[in-house]
């Protein structure tokens, strides 16, 4: 893939909620979203709260299934529409090519912190020795020590839990990556971790696309900004 060659193409992207408590009314998020994203680009979605900028990242990963529009992820030289997808498409596309950062860690209680970070390498063939040592360099650049990777993440504090969360979406080098806040309830000093990590993986080629409130990460990793307007209602008025 050349760096012209674009690694997200988005276009005509809409998204409403149905709010039954309110008789089942429609209430638009997306309207007509377009953006392209080529690998080595980390694209920083800007926009006042409640544009929809988290909804934006949601539906390019599939967790909430677009109501129009196209979102085409290029894999195997080829191009994949996830709008309309079957689960299977989905699912494939996110083991291969798509990797994303959320706010919140969800794992199995009781295993170590350690193999929650290597499994994704594990589930796509790798040896478990080196997925275990590449777990453990990540660790350490996110400043979690030794004497933790062998206990369950659900006993770590917040911020260690978001950096164990961060280390696991960063372990498979993923063409694209969605970050949600990535650095949000961390410290200076691990955020930088963080923001170095980021900046590597796009440096090598990866499409970022990501949502950084702390202007000062958004300026360290975006190469570009797009704004995420609210769509007007009939009325006139912003929902």
């Amino acid at each position: 893939m050349t760096a012209s060659q674009p690694a997200l193409r988005v276009c005509g992207l809409a998204k409403s909620f149905t709010v039954h408590a309110q008789g089942g009314l429609s209430l638009p998020v997306l309207h007509d979203v377009a953006l392209t994203v080529s690998p080595g680009e980390c694209l920083a979605l800007v926009g006042p709260s409640g544009a929809g900028k988290s909804t934006l990242l949601r539906s390019l990963y599939g967790n909430y299934r677009a109501d129009a529009g196209s979102i085409r992820v290029r894999q195997d030289e080829g191009w994949i529409e996830l709008v309309g997808a079957e689960p299977r498409t989905v699912l494939d596309v996110r083991h291969r090519t798509m990797g994303f950062v959320s706010q919140f860690l969800r794992v199995i209680p009781r295993v170590p912190a350690v193999d929650v970070v290597a499994e994704p390498l594990v589930r796509r063939g790798a040896d478990a020795a080196e997925a275990r040592q590449r777990a453990e360099f990540l660790l350490a650049m996110l400043g979690i020590p030794a004497r933790l990777w062998a206990l369950p993440p659900a006993t770590f504090s917040g911020g260690e839990q978001q950096r164990v969360n961060i280390a696991r979406s960063l372990i498979v080098d993923y063409p694209i990556l969605l970050l949600d806040e990535p650095t949000a309830s961390l410290d200076a000093a691990n955020r930088d971790g963080v923001v170095e990590l980021i900046s590597q993986r796009r440096d090598a080629g990866a499409a970022i696309v990501g949502i950084f409130h702390d202007t000062a990460v958004r300026d360290a990793v975006a190469t570009r900004v797009h704004e995420v307007v609210p769509p007007v209602t009939p009325s006139g008025a912003a929902p």
